[in-house]
C-alpha cells in the first residue's frame, strides 16, 4: 500500500482542473490563420499541394471541415499560414469552418442556431451513442479519453451510453461507408426524441480523404440536421468537450 501511495504521489496531478482554459503544447495544430497578404500565386501552389483539397484555389480560404491538419501548407509557406494551439473550433454552422485569409477570430457555436429543445432538456446530464462508421480508430480513441481521469467529461454529465435506447444523441466518426449507411441509421432512428447529431473529424464531417471513394455514402449527414460540427484529425478531446459545453450553453 505504501508504494502504491508513493507512486500516486509522483504521479502528481492527473486531473484537468478546468476544461476551458487548459493550455497544451505550442505544437497542437488547432485553429490557423492565413496571411491577408497571400498572394495569387502562393495560393495557387497550397491548394496543388492540399491533399484533401481543403484550400480553395482562388480565395485561398481554408476548409477546416476537410483539412486533415497536416501542416505541409504551413512547412511549404511559413509566414503565409500558420497554425495556432487554440483547439476550441467546433461550430454548428459547417460554413464557420471557412477560414479566410486575413481571419484571427475564435471559432464557437452560435447560439441563436442551437435548438432550444437542446439547452432545455440536456443541459444538466447528455448522453452519447458513438458510432464509428468506417472510421480508423482515431477520433474514437480520442473520444474515449474524454471520460478517462484527465478530461472527465461526466463531471458535467456527459457521458457515452453502450445502446442508442439510453442515449440523446449519436456522435459520428469516419466518413460514413456504404456498409455503415443501414446501420447508422438504424442507430438514430432508436434514439428517443429529442435526439441530437454531432460530426467528430474531417472524415465525418466531409467525407476526409476518402471524400471521392465509392465505398463512402454520404447521404445520411446530407439528409439529417447536424448539431455539431468537431473537426480535427483526429479531433483532441478539449475540443470535443469545449464544443459541446458551448452547445448546451454551460459555461
Amino acid at each position: 500500500m505504501l508504494k502504491e501511495l508513493k507512486a500516486l504521489k509522483s504521479h502528481g496531478q492527473q486531473a484537468v482542473i478546468n476544461l476551458r482554459t487548459q493550455l497544451v503544447s505550442p505544437r497542437f495544430r488547432g485553429r490557423p490563420v492565413i496571411s491577408p497578404v497571400i498572394t495569387v500565386e502562393e495560393i495557387k501552389e497550397l491548394a496543388a499541394l492540399c491533399p484533401v483539397h481543403a484550400i480553395d484555389g482562388k480565395s485561398g480560404a481554408m476548409d477546416l471541415g476537410k483539412c486533415v491538419f497536416c501542416r505541409e501548407c504551413e512547412f511549404m509557406k511559413p509566414g503565409r499560414i500558420r497554425f495556432t494551439n487554440d483547439y476550441r473550433i467546433a461550430v454548428n454552422d459547417r460554413k464557420a469552418l471557412i477560414i479566410k485569409p486575413g481571419e484571427d477570430h475564435p471559432l464557437r457555436p452560435d447560439a441563436t442556431l442551437v435548438r432550444k429543445e437542446i439547452r432545455k432538456t440536456f443541459k444538466g446530464s447528455l448522453k452519447l451513442r458513438q458510432v464509428s462508421a468506417g472510421g480508423d480508430n482515431s477520433c474514437e480513441m480520442e473520444l474515449g479519453a474524454c471520460g478517462n481521469v484527465n478530461f472527465d467529461m461526466g463531471r458535467y454529465g456527459i457521458e457515452f451510453v453502450a445502446s442508442p435506447r439510453h442515449a440523446d444523441g449519436i456522435v459520428i466518426t469516419g466518413p460514413v461507408s456504404v456498409n455503415m449507411v443501414k446501420a447508422l441509421e438504424l442507430t438514430w432512428e432508436a434514439v428517443p426524441d429529442p435526439k441530437i447529431i454531432i460530426l467528430t473529424g474531417s472524415d465525418a464531417i466531409s467525407g476526409g480523404i476518402f471524400e471521392t471513394s465509392p465505398a463512402i455514402d454520404r447521404t445520411f449527414t446530407e439528409n439529417h440536421h447536424i448539431d455539431l460540427f468537431v473537426p480535427g484529425n483526429p479531433a483532441h478531446p478539449l475540443t470535443f468537450i469545449n464544443g459541446v459545453l458551448d452547445m448546451l450553453g454551460i459555461k
